[in-house]
């Protein structure tokens, strides 16, 4: 179940321009997401962060430039091995099926077949139990708040066992215990081998949790690196229009969002 996790597996655009409805959504993006990683990528509403997940995952088509897996031009993947390799969660967490918690969950059986159907069943219990969801397993999804359908759909996500995942605000509508929760899971994912690219709000979290962080503005990487290197006051006055207070703890210094 699964794919062989490549030491060298990367996922990365180079001069990516992407072109939505006329309007230039990216603009001449370079980005690597390698295995290990945790990327936080955060930027203002409208800034690019979900247009360059979905080109990521070539459900854009780039107005120029080019999306790579391993080297290897994505349109040159097919549709099996693409959905084996990029696991994703899309924001919103909208559900429109009346289902199973534990069959959503399973969905993400779907790129390998459910050729194992033993294997499949043993999987979904794990990352129902990663994601602390366990209880809901015979819940309708439709019955589950905001919060609840967050977590099943990073479970499905998880249930893929790609090398590559990306997940698009999976904070969104998490309390602040459960967005904790959430951000440890991923960090783990990435400890793990998994090269795993977020999109987030929260600039505490992003600068505590992240390996890296990479920020948009207006369509263009303002910063990427490290979020000491990343996120300084400057950058952070450019890309959302704020002062942010900082805070000193042993694991660094955070920064908060404070004034406009």
């Amino acid at each position: 179940m699964g794919n062989e996790l490549d030491p060298s597996t990367q996922l990365a655009c180079q001069q990516l321009c992407v072109q939505l409805e006329q309007r230039v959504v990216l603009r001449d993006i370079d980005f690597q997401l390698s295995t290990g990683e945790l990327v936080g990528i955060i930027g203002s509403n409208g800034a690019g962060k979900s247009s360059l997940l979905k080109s990521l995952m070539g459900l854009y088509r780039p107005a120029s430039g080019c999306v790579t897996f391993n080297g290897r031009p994505m349109q040159e993947l097919s549709p099996k091995a693409r959905a084996q390799s990029i696991a994703y969660v899309s924001q919103g967490h909208q559900m429109h099926w009346s289902q199973r918690v534990d069959k959503v969950v399973a969905l993400g059986l779907i790129p390998h077949g459910r050729t194992d159907q033993a294997n499949g069943s043993a999987v979904v219990a794990e990352v129902m139990q990663q994601v602390g969801i366990e209880h809901l397993k015979y819940r309708n999804v439709l019955s589950l708040s905001g919060g609840e359908r967050a977590r099943v759909l990073l479970a499905r996500a998880l249930a893929v066992k790609a090398p590559v995942l990306l997940a698009d605000e999976p904070l969104s509508a998490l309390d602040p215990a459960h967005q904790l929760r959430m951000m440890q899971l991923l960090s783990g994912q990435a400890r793990s081998g998994t090269a795993v690219a977020v999109v987030l709000h929260d600039l505490t979290l992003a600068m505590r949790y992240c390996s890296r962080v990479v920020i948009l503005h207006q369509g263009l990487k303002l910063a990427d690196g490290a979020p000491s290197i990343a996120c300084t006051d400057e950058n952070l006055m450019k890309a959302f229009g704020i002062q942010v207070a900082r805070v000193e703890s042993a694991e660094g210094s955070f920064a908060i969002p404070w004034a406009l």
